[in-house]
């Protein structure tokens, strides 16, 4: 089979190979899947390159979070699915947990727990795409903050992929959000979208604006992936008592240097306030929980999708021998687009 390999940590384009390798033989409890698509997220990009929350072995198969495919072989013991089957395959490594098998590859072996059927109606592109952006966006608002129907709920970088997801889980929910973007033009899209309120740091002050919004009682609860000094505007933004969840560093995309990845919160407001500041991460998450309760997180969302109250708009397809440009359109700037390795499954499988 055909399979796309970083041979060491380092500048995507300059470290991955495209190689052939035997096709891996499933375990108990595990299944062999034929990879039919899987994204490039930027994440996959950052663990190759060393700067992300884990490291794999070098040389390591790229891709660490999700795939679609049919089930080609199952090993011993394995129960509940069956051969031909399509699935979603959640590969995102539990943090701790052991090592699990990169997506860009022909064939990949997953346990049975992270494999998830998908009905037909859902294209290969949009089951792809189902075990990162969306799980994030709904165990953000429903299981770690808690956000009830008519409360507020602020959001920084709403413009991503995970912010416009938010914006649909809320208002499918009854909850009021606040979505925070750079530029001006994107204010009429987030409206759109559902947004009840769009706040622009191009041209507004953040904390007046969300006390403007509010009013006295305030936000309690809110989301970040930028970080950095908007990060710190957020959590002082919050009412008493409030609750900020950063989920990522978007203001440090390429910043290489540890010192630089911040968030300059002001201590008094902190303090006398009583506020809390805490981190969110998929891969923690996943190590946390056990496998039924990762099944019904993804079950759900997958109903989510399938019901057209989550939509994840269509990605790029590329072939693996055309990762240069698919790895640049992962980083492009406001791209929009999610680009996808795609296999043949017309190709003859001795072809390899």
């Amino acid at each position: 089979m055909r399979a796309l390999v970083a041979v060491a940590a380092g500048e995507p384009t300059d470290v991955l190979r495209l190689e052939s390798r035997p096709v891996p033989t499933p375990d108990a409890g595990q299944a062999l899947i034929r990879v039919k698509a899987t994204p490039v997220h930027a994440s996959d990009l950052h663990v190759l390159r060393g700067r992300y929350g884990f490291s794999p072995e070098f040389p390591a198969v790229g891709g660490y979070m999700e795939c679609v495919g049919r089930i080609a072989d199952l090993g011993p013991q394995t129960e509940g699915l069956k051969v031909g089957e399509r699935v979603v395959a959640a590969v995102i490594p539990a943090v701790p947990g052991p090592p699990v098998a990169g997506t860009w590859q022909e064939y990949l072996v997953a346990d049975s727990h992270r494999l998830l059927p998908v009905p037909d109606q859902l294209s290969d592109s949009s089951a792809c795409q189902l075990a990162v952006n969306p799980l994030t966006a709904l165990l953000l608002v429903t299981r770690e903050l808690d956000v009830q129907p008519d409360e507020w709920l602020l959001q920084t970088a709403a413009g991503s992929t995970v912010g416009r997801l938010v914006i649909q889980l809320s208002r499918h929910l009854g909850i009021r959000t606040i979505n925070v973007v750079r530029r001006r033009a994107a204010v009429e899209e987030i409206t759109a979208l559902g947004g009840d309120e769009v706040i622009c740091t191009e041209d507004e002050d953040l904390v007046q604006r969300v006390a403007e919004i509010a009013g006295p009682a305030g936000v309690r609860k809110a989301i970040d992936c930028v970080a950095g000094p908007v990060g710190a505007q957020v959590s002082q933004a919050l009412a008493p008592r409030g609750e900020l969840l950063v989920y990522g560093a978007l203001s440090t995309h390429r910043q290489t240097d540890p010192a630089a990845l911040t968030i300059p919160l002001q201590a008094r407001s902190v303090i006398y306030e009583t506020k809390t500041l805490r981190g969110f991460w998929l891969n923690r998450w996943l190590g946390s929980a056990s496998s039924e309760d990762t099944l019904d997180a993804l079950a759900q969302v997958r109903g989510l999708v399938a019901d057209r109250v989550l939509s994840i708009p269509p990605g790029q397809p590329f072939p693996l021998e055309a990762f240069a440009e698919a790895v640049a359109l992962a980083e492009a700037p406001a791209h929009g687009t999610k680009p996808l390795f795609v296999f043949d499954e017309r190709r003859d499988e001795g072809d390899g």
